[in-house]
Parts: structure tokens; sequence; C-alpha cells
């Protein structure tokens, strides 16, 4: 944006010595401008949480459609997920997302009186 307005001046405006004077102060206030929001978006991106994805998902309930012994799906979302329970889980069943292993949720038996997700 700075080199934008700068740009604008030294062509529309200014006469010839500062015109290019400006342009390069453009370049270099705009290069600084690259660099700090680069640095601030990094910020804000490491403590953001995981709002999309599989990733998203890990902590939240989800309802067994298929009974998973060790693996069966769950519905999640509205959407149908393949699952793995170690500890096994029937039909209509509440889990837990504890993880994801490619496509796969790797899910636990609720514990009973949790009502978190």
């Amino acid at each position: 944006m700075i080199l934008l307005v700068c740009v604008l001046l030294a062509v529309l405006v200014l006469p010839t010595p500062w015109n290019a004077i400006v342009a390069v102060v453009g370049v270099i206030l705009e290069a600084g401008e690259i660099t700090v929001l680069r640095r601030w978006s990094k910020r804000i991106g490491r403590r953001t949480k995981a709002t999309t994805g599989a990733e998203a998902m890990i902590g939240k309930r989800a309802e067994v459609v298929t009974e998973c012994r060790p693996t069966g799906s769950v519905r999640i979302k509205g959407e149908l997920w393949e699952a793995r329970c170690e500890a096994g889980a029937d039909s209509g069943d509440t889990v837990v997302v504890d993880g994801v292993d490619g496509l796969t949720l790797l899910v636990s038996p609720e514990a009973p009186g949790s009502g978190s997700g």
C-alpha cells in the first residue's frame, strides 16, 4: 500500500529529482511493511487453534455408526469417518476423538458424566 501511494506521488505530483527519491523510499518502506506483517501473521497463526481439517476434530464427540472393534465408522458434524477404537465401542455409543491417523480418527469411549465437545 505504501509503495502504491509513493508511486502515485512520484508520477503525478512531484518534480523530477524528488520523484526518484520518493520511489526509492517507497520501496524501502514497503519491504519493512511486508516484514512486519509477516511476523505479525506468524504470531497470530501460532496462537490460533486449528479450525478446519481433521486436526480440528480432536477432543470433539462423535456417534458410533458401525461398531468399532477395533475399526468402524463414526459420525461427527454430519460427516462419516473411518475410526479406530482399541477399547471397542458399539453402534450408538458416544466416543471422543483422540487423534488422527491419515483419514482414520483415533477414538476412545466417552467417560461417564462427561459433557464436553
